[in-house]
């Protein structure tokens, strides 16, 4: 399928190993020091661009957490609009680590993920030069992201920018119970910049 350039430069953006070290520097009450991976998959491939997804903290730089998968999509009746789908995993342990071994993706079959139907983000394309856009991806205001994982319910909320620049996460963890944010980007988003490149693995090519 031919894709849409602000669909494949999104993808291209997002597509590497990111930090916030500098974030961390300056407001260490704040902002924990974080890598955050985005791959790569074969997923999905005949109509989207699919990233497996996975973050560490740095001083546990070994036990990666939160894994996901984004599936960056372009709406057939109008390439232009973008949507970027979450999809759960039926045993993250499976993929642990992923995120620096792409090994472990090369099994995946869609019938280890789940769909979250309110866990879809709409896109906002801004065009800067030819080929060179920002983004920014958002649920509709009345969607609730929620999954459930070993019997107990969780919602999140969802969102990030991105430029060739930066990406920058507003995810945050929310109490069902009483709407407050609980955990994630409180004082405002995490500012990741990508220090390892992805990119050239979205051609398709999935050996190592």
């Amino acid at each position: 399928m031919n894709f849409a350039a602000p669909l494949t430069t999104l993808g291209q953006y997002l597509a590497g190993e990111f930090e916030n070290r500098q974030q961390a520097i300056d407001e260490p009450i704040w902002y924990v020091h974080l890598h955050l991976w985005l791959r790569p998959t074969h997923l999905f491939s005949e109509d989207s661009l699919t990233l497996f997804a996975e973050q560490a903290n740095i001083v546990n730089i070994d036990q990666p957490y939160r894994q996901r998968l984004l599936r960056l999509r372009q709406i057939q009746e109008n390439p232009l609009i973008l949507q970027v789908q979450h999809y759960m995993f039926d045993d993250p342990t499976a993929v642990r680590g992923a995120g620096r071994d792409r090994n472990l993706l090369k099994q995946l079959t869609p019938e280890n993920v789940k769909f979250l139907p309110g866990c879809t983000l709409n896109v906002e394309i801004k065009s800067i030069a030819p080929n060179s856009y920002s983004f920014e991806a958002f649920p509709n205001t009345d969607d609730r992201c929620c999954f459930t994982y070993q019997d107990r319910t969780y919602q999140v909320s969802l969102g990030f920018e991105a430029t060739s620049d930066e990406l920058k996460t507003y995810d945050k963890g929310i109490d069902p119970s009483t709407g407050e944010a609980i955990w994630g980007a409180l004082m405002g988003p995490y500012r990741f910049a990508k220090c390892q490149d992805f990119s050239t693995e979205l051609s398709g090519n999935f050996s190592v």
